[in-house]
């Protein structure tokens, strides 16, 4: 019985450190994808709540859409598209879909997958439509190497986030709403997330029915 438990977990944890290394390279964004004016993206910003659930969007769009949400706009100084309470650009994105949950890192615009089971319907929590799209995106606020944590510092940062991908899916053509509901106690666990790192918001994405 010892021996089959050493097994067992020896092959938790080789599995795990493969699924670890999983990483996509995401292609570079496509600022074609943003040309609408600004005040036309304004004037059409509005929240989605109906999905085309087979409607996928191509790595190109995703990649965009990161980019635009808090992606690194200069890279000299380490400056992102969405401000930040004394810089601290504790923003940090997960995508999740049907196939896990994946961290950008947007240094070399990469997902590493750290979950490989569908955790929408946790983010969805009572709301089923957020189920439908075809991808969510979790915002979370990463205080864990911060000298000056402060939740209201996350909440806002996570605020001008959630309005770039707001403005970037309308241009694009996508759906989105910013949802502040889901079932925070089971991400943490799925995520395997630690206490200070705080869940603010989340954005399901997808082309409208």
């Amino acid at each position: 019985m010892r021996k089959l438990l050493l097994i067992a977990l020896t092959t938790l944890i080789v599995g795990c450190s493969a699924q670890a290394q999983e990483t996509i390279q995401l292609p570079q964004p496509d600022m074609n994808l943003l040309k609408t004016d600004l005040g036309t993206t304004l004037k059409q910003r509005r929240s989605g709540r109906s999905y085309d659930s087979a409607r996928q969007l191509t790595n190109v769009q995703l990649s965009t859409l990161l980019w635009a949400s808090c992606g690194i706009s200069e890279e000299k100084r380490g400056l992102i598209t969405a401000p930040s309470a004394v810089n601290m650009q504790d923003i940090k994105m997960y995508v999740c879909d049907a196939k896990g949950a994946w961290k950008w890192n947007p240094k070399d615009n990469t997902l590493t997958k750290v979950c490989s089971k569908d955790v929408r319907a946790s983010i969805a929590g009572q709301q089923a439509f957020a189920k439908d799209a075809p991808l969510s995106l979790l915002l979370v606020s990463d205080q864990t190497a911060r000298n000056r944590k402060n939740e209201h510092f996350g909440a806002m940062d996570a605020g001008y986030v959630s309005q770039n991908i707001y403005l970037a899916c309308t241009a694009m053509g996508l759906q989105t709403v910013a949802r502040a509901s889901m079932d925070a106690d089971t991400l943490r666990k799925e995520l395997q997330l630690n206490d200070e790192v705080w869940l603010e918001l989340n954005h399901p994405v997808g082309y409208g029915k």
